[in-house]
């Protein structure tokens, strides 16, 4: 008997803790996706306004990747944790934002970590 309680009652305290703990951890990483598919947003909208300005062909090649990094960030689904295809799209997205940089010859660097986030050219 007292053992069929103590279990119960471990059962029911530790899963507590793991929704607690859970929600942290989720509150966390969402955080810190969203910084980063905003950062990526804001550089890609800046370079698409910049770069509007040229109508070379090179210019023209850079524009289309923007549009397609600003058309897969819009499509991310930010409001579905479980969205089977979470870090499958997330990775095509730092994939695009990778060819888009190359394509403008930047150098990009994003870090986050506990003490600060930064993105750097």
């Amino acid at each position: 008997r007292f053992h069929g309680e103590g279990y119960q009652e471990g059962y029911a305290e530790g899963s507590h803790v793991g929704v607690v703990e859970g929600r942290r951890y989720g509150s966390l990483h969402g955080a810190q996706i969203g910084s980063e598919i905003g950062c990526y947003l804001g550089f890609a909208l800046t370079w698409q306004c910049l770069l509007q300005k040229c109508m070379d062909e090179k210019s023209s090649k850079k524009i289309r990747a923007l549009d397609s990094l600003i058309r897969m960030i819009q499509k991310f689904p930010y409001e579905d944790p479980t969205y089977d295809k979470l870090q499958e799209d997330l990775e095509k997205i730092r994939g695009k934002f990778k060819q888009v940089c190359s394509m403008l010859n930047i150098q990009s660097d994003f870090r986050i970590g506990t003490e600060r986030s930064s993105l750097t050219f």
